[in-house]
């Protein structure tokens, strides 16, 4: 699951660095655009197919589906925690890891990612 949500952070930073135009949600986190998210998404899809050759024996179709969690819940878990900052006036959370906004700007993606992953599991288990 780390590398699924790194390859979410760092495909949506490269992607919206290299490509961004369309704004996602510019009054929460004005910095994301559609353009980021959807390079997000496809390094996490690829990285969830990679994960295959690291365990041979975890279905194919199971990685995809958690790296498409990952690569629609972990953005919007980090909108939540943008949104959460907004209605109290801060720009970080913290100041334990400067340069990254804060300690839970690190795990914000965790969020939403962890209880629906742990709810799949449960259905389908």
């Amino acid at each position: 699951m780390l590398f699924l949500i790194w390859a979410s952070d760092i495909g949506a930073y490269a992607a919206g660095k290299t490509f961004g135009k369309h704004k996602l949600a510019p009054s929460i986190s004005p910095g994301k655009t559609w353009e980021g998210w959807a390079g997000g998404f496809l390094l996490t899809l690829a990285v969830g197919w990679g994960l295959k050759f690291m365990m041979p024996d975890v279905p194919l179709a199971h990685l995809l589906v958690a790296a498409g969690v990952v690569a629609v819940f972990g953005p919007l878990g980090d909108l939540a925690e943008s949104m959460l900052k907004r209605s109290v006036g801060v720009k970080d959370s913290g100041t334990f890891m400067p340069g990254h906004g804060g300690l839970l700007d690190r795990f914000d993606a965790f969020l939403l990612v962890l209880p629906v992953l742990a709810l799949l599991q449960l259905l389908f288990s």
